[in-house]
């Protein structure tokens, strides 16, 4: 069984940062692909960062790169999303998930997830 804790969402000015943090729970976290997703208000829960389990594999929305970072340390059981540049554009629930097997970035192939963080970006 796998739980994920997330933290670091706050309301922040346009323009602004957030790193984002998500702690697993768990002994087999190095074998996990992980990813970022948001939902916004009356919207679908979107992908916005994935990083395979060994960092060999990692994809952006192409809404946000350029402008988030996914990163992990293993030995933390800890992945993390480091957001520049905010936009009022990014408010949304933030949520991390997990799941074994193939580098995925539907949110429907995983399987694990937390319960969420709010972003919100003022202008």
């Amino acid at each position: 069984q796998v739980q994920l804790l997330e933290s670091g969402g706050e309301l922040v000015q346009a323009g602004g940062s957030l790193r984002l943090a998500c702690a697993a729970s768990g002994r087999t976290f190095s074998l996990l692909n992980a990813g970022w997703f948001r939902q916004a208000p009356g919207e679908e829960r979107e992908c916005v960062a994935a990083i395979s389990s060994s960092s060999s594999d990692i994809w952006y929305a192409a809404s946000v790169r350029g402008r988030f970072t996914i990163n992990r340390d293993n030995a933390k059981n800890t992945v993390y999303l480091q957001m520049n540049s905010l936009k009022p554009e990014d408010t949304a629930v933030y949520y991390c998930a997990a799941r074994y097997g193939d580098f995925d970035v539907r949110s429907a192939a995983y399987g694990y997830w937390g319960q969420g963080t709010q972003v919100t970006v003022s202008s």
